[in-house]
């Protein structure tokens, strides 16, 4: 069985511990995180940094939910006041 290229980033209880450095591996990390999101349900900022603190150990929430947007994982109304999960991942395709 092959091995988890995110294992190494994750904790016991599955939270990421560090934000990988090469793209790939950030790609996987942020997939992982999206798939925390229910899709259709909107988010405020505030509910989208409760559940990625959940999710993670490093206390960086506004990092990963820009870099959740810029790749296009959530998408957002224009003034900032809803997220949604964006479209099919890449694991759904």
């Amino acid at each position: 069985m092959a091995k988890d290229p995110l294992q190494p980033f994750l904790d016991q209880e599955g939270r990421l511990t560090a934000f990988p450095s090469k793209r790939l591996k950030r790609l996987l990390a942020l997939s992982y995180l999206a798939g925390k999101f229910q899709p259709g349900r909107p988010y405020t900022e505030k509910e989208v940094n409760a559940l990625l603190c959940q999710w993670h150990t490093f206390r960086d929430p506004a990092t990963l939910r820009r870099e959740l947007y810029d790749n296009r994982f959530l998408d957002r109304a224009r003034d900032g006041s809803a997220y949604w999960l964006e479209g099919p991942q890449p694991g759904d395709i």
